[in-house]
């Protein structure tokens, strides 16, 4: 075995494995082939190497006996007596054995062993190296894919690009070089596979991080990410040092620093943002590039604000399909209605107003009563609800179906659930709210009233409308159904 040595070294260097995991390795080894010859238990076999692992000497250990009954291990004293003077009888004595007489199935049953703990020791130090690198950056090659999901050689380990944490922008030819993130670490059989991700938010926070030394040294610090892979990225930061713009950092003299992360992403929008712990504020950023007019909180514990955006400016609030608004409402934890300053006045919605409306409501009765038909103002438009979801409202607008008579007849007949971007559980709201706020009218109605003669009259009587935007109202009403102003009937004294 003069040779052992040259081969325990190369083995080292190319599996990376310890010298004292090849010593057991084949150690085991050895003990493995030898209770296959001997067919006992291998305790009594010891192995020995030299220090500078050149060779390895094996040992039947036995103990000494006046008649044997088990040759493998026990000894006569007679013979005992011919290898060492000072044998007794009891006592053990390690007799040397050449590992070359054993059988050759012994010997098959040996490497058979010896890879196997190879094997293993390898995959330990592998999980070893990498399990502490999970949510970091590497770099392979692509190799090939299968599936939909990319093989990527890394080395000393394999990595999976599954389809689901690949980013729609991107396309992969042979040996392309592919920078990725450390999503998951997976034990195989033929050693360890490394899931990588491009499409995770933390792959974009690691690549800014490389791009921008102020947040490595964390004087600058990413406060959140919301990310649709592919489309858009929003990263809202923050600075530790007043003297410091923690957008202006990130984005680089002439945005050559934000241009590296947009290049690696293959051309997604990124927005870098501002953020603030006062909400009205973070939500003004979070809805950028739109210019926000206003913020007002709706309910501060269900976390509902609506943001008032001049005309021009609704559809880039909202973005395509939602995806802005959507977006911010990830990044600020808000659920956030837009609408225009058009769809919703400031004067609807201030206390004063509200006040206002409630002290005028029955000196203005009279003359809301004279108003015909004509005059009032019907809603005819999903985004003209109260309480309708802006983003959804744009999305039914995009897709045709804005009307309400034309969404209610889609809905009915379920071609309205073909349109991307929203939920049915958001197409049942918007339909729960017609049907809560919208009276449909026949058109033969006021023929029919008509000719009621004097009780239709006395019905008119009874019929009330909104001071503020001349909606019908009830007595059994508190707040307008369409401007949302609100009321307070009471009964005149005699």
């Amino acid at each position: 075995m003069s040779e052992m040595a040259e081969a325990i070294r190369e083995l080292i260097q190319e599996k990376g494995v310890s010298e004292e995991s090849v010593r057991q390795t084949i150690e085991s080894a050895i003990k493995a082939a030898y209770k296959r010859t001997f067919g006992k238990m291998a305790e009594n076999c010891i192995v020995k190497f030299a220090d500078d692992m050149s060779d390895v000497m094996v040992y039947s250990r036995k103990t000494i006996v006046d008649g044997v009954y088990d040759p493998v291990v026990e000894i006569e004293l007679e013979e005992a007596l011919k290898l060492s003077s000072e044998c007794e009888i009891g006592d053990e004595i390690d007799i040397q054995i050449d590992p070359h007489n054993f059988e050759r199935s012994a010997v098959s049953t040996g490497k058979q062993a010896a890879h196997q703990g190879l094997s293993e020791s390898f995959k330990d130090n592998l999980y070893n190296e990498y399990k502490d690198k999970q949510g970091e950056i590497i770099i392979g090659y692509y190799q090939r894919e299968h599936n939909g999901n990319i093989y990527v050689d890394l080395g000393k380990v394999e990595g999976v690009l599954p389809v689901k944490y690949q980013s729609p922008r991107e396309r992969y030819e042979k040996n392309d070089r592919i920078k990725a993130l450390i999503k998951e670490i997976k034990r195989t059989a033929s050693g360890l596979q490394l899931v990588l991700s491009r499409a995770d938010p933390d792959f974009v926070r690691a690549i800014v991080e490389l791009e921008v030394p102020e947040i490595y040294d964390k004087t600058v610090e990413i406060h959140k990410i919301s990310r649709e892979a592919g489309y858009r990225t929003k990263i809202a930061v923050f600075s530790n040092k007043e003297d410091v713009d923690p957008v202006g950092a990130c984005v680089g003299l002439k945005g050559v620093r934000i241009q590296n992360v947009i290049r690696e992403l293959e051309g997604e929008k990124i927005d870098i943002l501002k953020y603030d712990s006062d909400p009205t504020v973070f939500i003004k950023n979070a809805l950028s590039p739109a210019e926000v007019s206003k913020v007002i909180i709706r309910d501060a514990d269900k976390k509902t604000a609506l943001a008032i955006v001049p005309e021009d400016q609704f559809s880039l609030a909202i973005g395509k399909q939602g995806q802005n608004v959507r977006l911010a409402n990830r990044l600020c934890d808000w659920s956030i209605d837009v609408k225009t300053e058009d769809q919703v006045s400031e004067a609807d919605l201030t206390e004063t107003s509200s006040r206002k409306a409630a002290e005028n409501l029955f000196n203005n009765a009279s003359e809301t009563e004279s108003v015909s038909s004509e005059d009032y103002e019907e809603i005819s438009t999903v985004s003209e609800l109260p309480g309708v979801d802006a983003r959804v409202a744009a999305v039914l607008k995009e897709a045709g179906f804005d009307d309400i008579e034309k969404f209610v007849s889609a809905y009915d007949d379920g071609s309205v659930k073909n349109v991307e971007g929203v939920t049915e559980e958001e197409l049942d709201a918007v339909n729960k709210i017609i049907h809560s706020v919208v009276e449909f009218v026949d058109e033969e109605e006021p023929a029919a009233e008509e000719a009621a003669g004097s009780d239709a009259e006395e019905e008119q009587v009874e019929e009330y409308r909104c001071p503020e935007c001349g909606a019908i109202i009830t007595l059994d009403m508190t707040q307008c159904p369409k401007c949302g102003v609100e009321f307070e009937f009471t009964e005149d004294e005699e």
